[in-house]
């Protein structure tokens, strides 16, 4: 490639390499690791969401060679579990030879095998077991009896008979204690079949590092440029200058109406976010209070502001199941009535801003609520998609949910019915051209998150190919709050399935009382200089090298678009000239021709 500069011709030619390869470039030492260390680090960057976890004839083998549970495999028949509650057990051999174990004669849900173990206090433990039942398909959850009788869900898989699928999931250790792992079907006549268990424990130093190895495996490519005369001659010692002008990793924040009138608020957002989702704006509620009297001035103006800033936007939303959230005038009408509404709303949203969002949320929260369903029917959301591709094609439809990675105890939400509920709206006649996402909000409680269940839930749902993308972050009150925040903002950065954050937080000044990122002087909080500095960390600092005695230097960068400039050390001049590292190089090598 040539291009054309101030003062000569610059030949760029490039070689890219395409590998998986792990790059470890924050220079993380396994001299600092134990060999037990050694092993989690490894297994635990390897993010397991590419793989078939589902209806599988044999189980695969207990992850982390079964952690801390004793016979995981069964390979000593039953010896380390017993009965837990009314039901018995024994055990069961496949056609191969696979050794299980079999809980039958069950009466309660909670009628399962169990075992004890220890936790430390403030410990992650990634949980992950292989299980069927012989008759039909339901759910089957891992349960954590604690010493004080509380019972802590850790994950939940939808099982079915003649197939093993992988429940995945894990636990924080508030306190050290004692724990008996538990199994859980309210189907009380099936037996639950379980094989391979795993229980690994990580420390938070450890957790870190296998986010920053993962983050620097993912996000980051390197690149070789050699700089030389026209001649051939290596420019030795020459002086690039290196200035990141764009991340390829969408990392934003909401905002809301007080940004059209408020220039603090715009000027304290233009100098961080490059993406946005409008809290309230866009919502039917917002745009058609009156039956009929459409309007989107404060969602223009809005709009308008992003454009003029290069801040691109998610549509949120076009439809929202829960019955409370439907404008008054909706909650009355009749089916009929209801569907011309809609029909209406949904023609006059995404056509007005067709070709101007990167996405738009669907039906939000549609796990939980089933407003349009119980009005017009069971493909009502599905048909909605259809509608939305077809006035808007290029844009990215999301299914968006709450309590999918935050909350562990919510059955509506878990992973694996939100990978139902999407194949059931893909599915549907018309929907499957549709370039859809996965939306999942992030509204995390107090309280230390279980990042242990997140990673089980972003590995099972990216499982499916489909972008996900954290929606809605917050953290709740807490005196830890801006720690907490930043764990959950480490946590979906680091996995691969993950292909954007947006921020439901902001300013005092703008009505935020949650999560606050400035106060009233829009002055930063502990949670704001948290956001400052991952959005430092996460893109490539302007620096300046010195090539070698080649004319060459190497260095990572993260996916994005760069200005470098190259002085020549004899002359001074300066060639200046644009590169991308994009997602899919691992390394590329660029040499440079430039005349003097």
């Amino acid at each position: 490639m040539m291009k054309m500069i101030a003062g000569g011709w610059l030949w760029v030619l490039h070689i890219s390499i395409f590998l998986p390869s792990v790059m470890g470039f924050r220079g993380f030492s396994p001299l600092h690791l134990s060999s037990t260390d050694a092993v989690c680090r490894i297994h635990a960057v390897s993010y397991d969401y590419s793989a078939t976890t589902e209806c599988l004839i044999e189980p695969q083998r207990a992850q982390y060679g079964g952690g801390i549970i004793s016979n995981p495999d069964f390979t000593h028949g039953i010896q380390g579990w017993t009965v837990f509650g009314q039901g018995a057990v024994k055990e069961g051999i496949s056609n191969d030879g696979n050794r299980y174990i079999v809980a039958h004669s069950r009466s309660q849900p909670l009628d399962s095998i169990s075992q004890q173990v220890q936790l430390e206090k403030g410990k992650l433990y990634s949980f992950s077991a292989w299980v069927q039942i012989n008759g039909g398909r339901g759910n089957v959850a891992a349960v954590f009896k604690m010493s004080h009788g509380e019972l802590v869900r850790g994950g939940q898989v939808t099982a079915r008979n003649g197939c093993w699928s992988l429940l995945k999931g894990g636990v924080f250790a508030n306190i050290s204690s004692r724990a008996e792992i538990l199994f859980e079907s309210k189907n009380t006549e099936a037996e639950i079949w379980v094989d391979n268990v795993s229980l690994q424990p990580f420390t938070m130093e450890q957790w870190r590092s296998h986010q920053d190895e993962s983050i620097d495996k993912e996000r980051l490519g390197k690149v070789r440029f050699e700089a030389r005369y026209a001649n051939g001659t290596a420019i030795e010692g020459a002086g690039f200058s290196i200035k990141q002008t764009k991340s390829d990793f969408p990392f934003g924040c909401c905002m809301n109406y007080h940004i059209i009138n408020s220039t603090d608020y715009q000027n304290w957002f233009a100098l961080r976010f490059r993406y946005t989702t409008f809290t309230n704006e866009m919502k039917w509620y917002s745009t058609e209070k009156i039956q009929g009297q459409e309007n989107y001035t404060v969602a223009d103006a809005m709009v308008s502001f992003a454009q003029q800033n290069s801040i691109s936007i998610r549509g949120h939303n076009i439809f929202w199941d829960n019955p409370k959230y439907q404008p008054e005038w909706v909650k009355n009408l009749t089916s009929d009535e209801l569907r011309i509404a809609a029909e209406q709303r949904i023609k006059s949203v995404v056509s007005r801003y067709a070709g101007q969002l990167i996405a738009w949320d669907v039906m939000n929260e549609n796990l939980h609520f089933n407003f349009f369903e119980d009005k017009l029917g069971k493909n009502a959301s599905a048909e909605y998609y259809a509608w939305a591709y077809q006035l808007d094609p290029d844009t990215t439809m999301f299914l968006n949910e709450y309590n999918t990675i935050e909350d562990c105890r919510d059955e509506k939400a878990n992973p694996f019915n939100y990978k139902t509920k999407l194949d059931e709206i893909l599915s549907y006649p018309g929907n499957q051209g549709i370039s859809a996402g996965i939306g999942l909000q992030g509204h995390f409680g107090s309280g230390q998150p279980n990042l242990a269940y997140m990673r089980s839930s972003l590995d099972i749902l990216g499982s499916t190919g489909l972008p996900i993308w954290l929606t809605e972050v917050d953290v709740g009150k807490d005196p830890n709050q801006a720690e907490y925040l930043e764990q959950v903002l480490r946590e979906g950065h680091s996995h691969p399935a993950v292909k954007g954050i947006i921020m439901f937080v902001g300013p005092a000044n703008a009505g935020f009382n949650n999560t606050v990122l400035a106060d009233k002087d829009f002055k930063n909080t502990p949670a704001g200089d948290v956001v400052d500095k991952l959005i430092d960390e996460w893109k490539f600092q302007t620096r300046e090298i010195k090539a070698d005695g080649k004319g060459s230097i190497e260095i990572p960068l993260f996916h994005g678009d760069y200005n470098i400039t190259v002085k020549d050390p004899v002359s001074s001049s300066l060639t200046a000239f644009s590169y991308k590292m994009t997602k899919d190089v691992t390394r590329d090598t660029v040499h440079l021709r430039i005349n003097a």
